[in-house]
C-alpha cells in the first residue's frame, strides 16, 4: 500500500517545473506515472488531495487512479460518532455527553474542527477549575467559526465539481439504491 497525502502539493505545478526547480517535480511524476500504470506487484495507491483541481488530468485517469471519493463534512450521525471518539481518547465517559446535542450544535463543523472543540473545552473547564461537560463543549462550539462558514464559496465550488465526478466517501451514502459495490482482491 502507498498512501500520498496532499498529492496535489507535490505534482501542482509540474507542467511548469522546468522554470521553477530544473525539471525535478516533472521527473518524478513521469516515473509515479510510469509506476502507477505499468507495476508488475500488487500495490493499492491512496491519496489526498485538497484541490482536486490542480492535478494534472493524466494522474485521474482510471488505470492509474480508479477511483475519485468526494468527502464532504460529516453528516449529524458522523459528527455524534466524531464526538463520541475524541471525548473517549481524553479519557472521560462519552455517555455523559449529550452527544445528539453537540452533534446538532456542530452543524458545518469538519472532524478536525469538532475535535479542536474538545481539546478547547478541555483548556477552558481546565482555567475554570471543572471538567469538560456538554455545556463546556457547546461554548467552545458556539465560539468557534467553521470553515465552511468562513470558506463557504469555496466549499460550493468544490461540492459542485464533485457532483457527478466522484463518488461520495460518506457512510450515510453508501448502500443507495443503485449504487453498484466493488470487491478488492490481491
Amino acid at each position: 500500500m502507498l498512501w500520498i497525502d496532499e498529492i496535489e502539493k507535490g505534482f501542482s505545478g509540474s507542467q511548469s517545473s522546468g522554470s521553477t526547480d530544473g525539471g525535478t517535480s516533472s521527473r518524478v511524476f513521469g516515473t509515479l506515472l510510469t509506476c502507477m500504470s505499468e507495476k508488475t506487484s500488487p500495490v493499492f495507491v491512496i491519496a489526498t488531495a485538497n484541490n482536486v483541481s490542480h492535478l494534472p488530468p493524466e494522474l485521474l485517469r482510471k488505470g492509474r487512479l480508479d477511483e475519485i471519493f468526494f468527502v464532504d463534512l460529516p453528516s449529524e450521525p458522523e459528527r455524534r460518532e466524531i464526538f463520541r471518539i475524541h471525548i473517549e481518547k481524553r479519557n472521560r465517559d462519552a455517555s455523559q455527553f449529550d452527544l445528539p446535542a453537540l452533534a446538532k450544535a456542530s452543524d458545518g463543523f469538519s472532524g478536525a474542527e469538532i475535535e479542536e472543540s474538545i481539546v478547547a473545552g478541555l483548556f477552558d473547564a481546565f482555567s475554570e477549575g471543572g471538567d469538560l461537560t456538554t455545556a463546556v463543549v457547546q461554548q467552545s462550539l458556539a465560539a468557534t467559526v467553521p470553515l465552511s462558514k468562513t470558506m463557504s464559496e469555496e466549499l460550493d465550488r468544490l461540492r459542485g465539481w464533485a457532483q457527478g465526478r466522484t463518488r461520495s466517501a460518506s457512510g450515510a451514502v453508501a448502500g443507495a439504491a443503485g449504487e453498484v459495490r466493488r470487491k478488492i482482491e490481491f
